[in-house]
């Protein structure tokens, strides 16, 4: 009689640092073509981890247009309260909402986050933005698309489609809010899911 032992599955990594800077750069030359150029351009990231991820696009944004001070076109976008499900998630502090000098109104705004799943989370990005201004158009920015939507919402912007089953975890780690082993670290990885 052989016993099957419940033996955790190590994660798999998917895309590593260079793999992310090179999603970023793509990311960021798609945002320029789309907007043809950067006038008007506002990227508005999604705490925890789509805030980083605009600051880094921001960056790409601003190396491959002179004319474009990153600082003044990133902003943060927290959807904590506008989000419908509380009730169902762990308790999370809400971030600040920080615009740029310039505002919202009658700009191109990008959301950046960092998983696109549900749709939860950009359904409530769209309601916090009403709440701010009128943007002339928004589009969606994800550094991973997993799919397994429950609302209407694509990305305009996807670094990597990765096809998942829904017990599985993706997980991105991103040097300015996680650290694996004390060490920063770049990566995303799938966890088997229960």
């Amino acid at each position: 009689m052989t016993s099957v032992t419940n033996v955790p599955v190590p994660a798999r990594v998917v895309l590593n640092q260079a793999d992310i800077d090179r999603a970023l750069t793509r990311i960021a030359h798609e945002i320029l073509e789309a907007n043809k150029g950067s006038q008007d351009l506002v990227l508005l990231g999604i705490p925890r981890r789509g805030y980083p991820l605009a600051v880094r696009l921001a960056g790409k944004i601003a190396e491959a247009d002179s004319t474009v001070d990153a600082a003044a076109i990133v902003g943060q976008l927290d959807v904590t309260m506008f989000r419908d499900d509380l009730s169902h998630q762990p308790t999370r502090p809400p971030y600040p909402t920080q615009l740029p000098a310039s505002g919202i109104d009658n700009k191109v705004v990008v959301l950046i986050d960092d998983v696109l799943y549900s749709g939860r989370t950009i359904r409530a990005a769209l309601d916090a933005l009403v709440d701010l201004g009128r943007p002339r158009i928004v589009r969606l920015a994800v550094l991973i698309d997993r799919g397994h939507r429950e609302l209407p919402i694509r990305a305009d912007h996807v670094g990597k489609n990765l096809p998942t089953a829904s017990s599985e975890k993706v997980r991105v780690r991103l040097a300015e809010t996680d650290s694996l082993d004390g060490e920063s670290v770049n990566e995303v990885v799938i966890e088997a899911g229960a």
